[in-house]
C-alpha cells in the first residue's frame, strides 16, 4: 500500500501544483466569502470521466449556506472562500470514501456578483463586480457625484459595518481607495451646506 502511494504522490503533486499555478490569480483576486444565493461553478478531477460529468455543473449556495452535491450531499459554502471551499468538497469526497484523490476547481461567474451603489450619484445601479473595482472605481461607473453630493462622507457598508469614507481625500491619496468585495453596497448622501 505504501509503495502505490509513493509511485501516486508525484503525480498527484504535480497535477496539483499545475492546478494551483493556473487557477492562483483567479484565487487570489476574488477570493471573497460565499453567501446565501451565491452561484458556483465546479470542475471536478481524478475521478472517471462518467462521474466528471455527474459532478462538473453549476451549484447555488442554499438558504443555509450549503451547496448540495452528488453522493456526500450538503457541504458548508456560506463564510468560506474560493480555496476554503474546494479544500471542503475534496475533504467530503474523501471522508465519504467516494474518492481517493478527487481535484476541485470552483469559480465564480463574474456577472453574478455585484456591488449596489445608491444616493446622490448620476445613475444609481448595481455596478458588476471585479477584482480590481474600487470605492472610487463603481461611483465613477455610476457616473459620478451629482451636484448635491456629500463626497466627504460616502458610506461603505459590508457584512453589516459602515466605514466612512471621504472621497476628496481619496482623490488627493489614491491609496486610501477602497477595494470593494462582492455585495458591498455604497450610499451617497446629499450635503448640507
Amino acid at each position: 500500500m505504501t509503495t502505490k502511494m509513493t509511485s501516486r504522490l508525484p503525480v498527484f503533486f504535480a497535477a496539483g501544483s499545475l492546478l494551483f499555478l493556473v487557477s492562483a490569480g483567479v484565487l487570489r483576486a476574488s477570493d471573497a466569502a460565499f453567501r446565501t444565493g451565491d452561484t458556483i461553478e465546479l470542475r471536478i478531477g481524478g475521478v472517471p470521466a462518467e462521474e466528471t460529468q455527474l459532478i462538473t455543473g453549476t451549484y447555488t449556495v442554499d438558504g443555509e449556506g450549503f451547496v448540495n452535491l452528488p453522493h456526500v450531499g450538503k457541504v458548508r459554502a456560506a463564510g468560506l472562500g474560493q480555496a476554503a471551499l474546494q479544500s471542503a468538497i475534496e475533504a467530503a469526497y474523501r471522508a465519504g470514501e467516494i474518492y481517493t484523490n478527487p481535484s476541485i476547481t470552483v469559480t465564480v461567474p463574474a456577472a453574478l456578483r455585484f456591488v449596489n451603489v445608491s444616493g446622490d450619484v448620476r445613475q444609481p445601479r448595481r455596478v458588476e463586480y471585479t477584482s480590481d473595482l474600487t470605492l472610487l472605481g463603481a461611483i465613477s461607473a455610476c457616473g459620478g457625484f451629482t451636484e448635491y453630493a456629500d463626497q466627504r462622507k460616502v458610506r461603505l457598508i459590508r457584512r453589516g459595518g459602515v466605514q466612512i469614507v471621504d472621497i476628496k481625500a481619496v482623490r488627493k491619496d489614491p491609496a486610501l481607495d477602497v477595494v470593494l468585495l462582492p455585495g458591498d453596497q455604497i450610499e451617497v448622501p446629499q450635503s448640507f451646506w
